[in-house]
């Protein structure tokens, strides 16, 4: 079975993940998620699985198979897994619960190596890309850095007490945490022999009247003409923000519900949406336009994973 050279998958509620031929919108493959609903889906970087997240357990697929069943299973989480992520080499993957921990876990050897109590419900949890440091955000409104080295907690934020975190995102210098008011929290990242040291205030972005649901910056290489922000809400819509100002630079509409999550290109010059009105949608952000829309769940599509690069080796 060849290679597809681009890697699209939804999920949601109806217990189902589905690969769509990007162009054509047509769906290819379907995988059957008995467990649960599923919560988030992470492409390996190099293209060979897909981690699917549930409640409470974590299930890798292989993309280039026609085997249904899950070839490694990731059981210790004892409730909803919110946040799953690679590291950038694929060795481990980490995640996030709303059991209150974030784990790590070597794909190379069996059961969690590694685990963080945060005391509170984990909603999102993202990699820095100096690959030493997971920053979770959590119920409670608790931002907290965890170095991997020291293993242990080195920064803590609060940018509203008992204001959940609902997304965050974060570039080499840049991080930005969503919530659930609508406002996204911006800072600059001061760093010291590559461990973060300190957030500097930057901007606070009203983006929406409602919750925020998914906040992503656009791929770290893009160029000046495509670095964004966006914001996926329950409003029905995704914003994108320019971020060397933090200006509106177009509303996406077209969903007719909550709008969960969002993956941009690797050119940052595309968005994949998925909404609970059970569809997901290509943006051509130059024109702001829904240029295919993937038709099939049937029930709230709330995940996507899009892999449009380069696939990189496995070490």
């Amino acid at each position: 079975m060849p290679q597809p050279s681009v890697i699209l998958a939804t999920a949601g509620y109806d217990h189902t993940i589905r690969f769509w031929e990007a162009t054509s919108g047509r769906c290819y493959r379907v995988l059957q998620y008995t467990d649960s609903q599923v919560n988030k889906l992470e492409i390996t970087p190099d293209k060979h699985f897909l981690a699917a997240a549930g409640n409470p357990h974590i299930r890798l697929f292989e993309i280039n198979s026609s085997n249904p069943q899950p070839v490694l299973n990731y059981d210790a989480h004892t409730s909803n897994v919110t946040a799953i992520g690679f590291q950038c080499d694929g060795k481990w993957m980490y995640s996030g619960s709303e059991d209150g921990t974030v784990k790590i876990w070597d794909l190379r050897a069996p059961g969690c190596q590694m685990e963080y109590e945060s005391r509170a419900a984990v909603n999102t949890v993202v990699l820095h890309p100096n690959q030493q440091e997971l920053i979770s955000g959590d119920q409670n409104g608790n931002i907290r850095v965890w170095d991997l080295t020291a293993n242990s907690c080195s920064c803590e934020l609060v940018p509203e007490v008992d204001m959940a975190i609902r997304s965050l995102t974060v570039m080499w210098d840049i991080v930005v945490a969503a919530n659930n008011r609508g406002i996204c929290y911006v800072w600059r990242l001061r760093q010291d022999t590559q461990l973060l040291t300190k957030f500097d205030p930057l901007h606070k972005l009203e983006a929406h009247n409602t919750y925020i649901l998914k906040c992503l910056l656009s791929p770290e290489y893009c160029d000046e003409d495509h670095k964004y922000l966006a914001t996926a809400s329950a409003d029905h819509t995704v914003k994108i923000w320019n971020i060397n100002n933090f200006t509106l630079e177009r509303t996406l509409t077209g969903h007719s519900a909550w709008v969960w999550d969002c993956v941009f290109s690797v050119d940052g010059a595309f968005l994949v949406t998925a909404s609970s009105d059970k569809t997901a949608r290509l943006w051509e952000l130059a024109t702001g336009e829904a240029i295919k829309v993937y038709q099939g769940h049937s029930k709230a599509a709330n995940c996507c994973a899009l892999h449009d690069g380069t696939a990189e080796p496995a070490n």
